[in-house]
């Protein structure tokens, strides 16, 4: 099996960036960013800790992030399943990035910075629907801020709603806990009521 062992093998196969590649990195958000972030459901927030990478989907009604100045990013911490994986790596590593995907469109947008989780009051309660605050807020200091081209968006044909799958042909959460669980976690039942605890859990 051949590899890429250093930097210079790497440059020698695949070459230098071109401007364009270069030319669209800031340390900020600017007006064209903010309407990209602003236009964004959803995210996906990478982070890294000691016991390695983290990746979790995030998403929300309005924009999944809100941009409080061109240098600054505020995720609000909704419900989920209380690992927490993301916010345990944040305290012991503040590195962090944000993947926005906008529904419709080709291009992506990657931010990259440094994070720490806020608790503030005040800020929770700016971030609560239905009267529900979340317990924390995800504060991102930009240093890399780039939109992604549309190539691999394009090659997935990801909004093309004829190529969605039906859920139908995948296991369930419930099966699949089942399995792994030997039985204990998980089943039909799990599955039954997920859309009614998802509801009552939403935000």
């Amino acid at each position: 099996m051949i590899t890429i062992d250093t930097l210079e093998q790497l440059e020698a196969l695949y070459g230098r960036p071109n401007a364009a590649s270069t030319v669209k990195e800031i340390d900020h958000v600017d007006a064209h960013y903010r309407a990209m972030i602003e236009a964004s459901p959803f995210a996906a927030l990478a982070t890294v800790g000691p016991e390695g990478i983290d990746c979790s989907p995030r998403g929300d009604a309005a924009g999944v992030v809100r941009v409080q100045d061109p240098r600054t990013l505020v995720m609000p911490d909704r419900w989920g399943n209380n690992r927490a994986d993301s916010l345990r790596n944040i305290v012991r590593d503040p590195r962090c990035a944000f993947l926005f995907l906008i529904p419709g469109s080709g291009n992506c947008l990657r931010v990259n910075g440094l994070a720490k989780i806020l608790v503030d009051s005040e800020l929770l309660a700016s971030f609560a629907i239905g009267g529900q605050a979340p317990r924390s807020a995800i504060v991102l200091i930009t240093q890399a801020v780039y939109f992604q081209c549309a190539r691999a968006i394009v090659r997935a044909d990801l909004w093309n709603p004829a190529r969605h799958v039906d859920p139908a042909t995948l296991p369930t959460s419930g099966e699949i806990l089942a399995a792994l669980s030997a039985g204990r976690q998980g089943g039909p039942a799990y599955d039954r009521a997920w859309p009614e605890r998802a509801r009552t859990t939403m935000w």
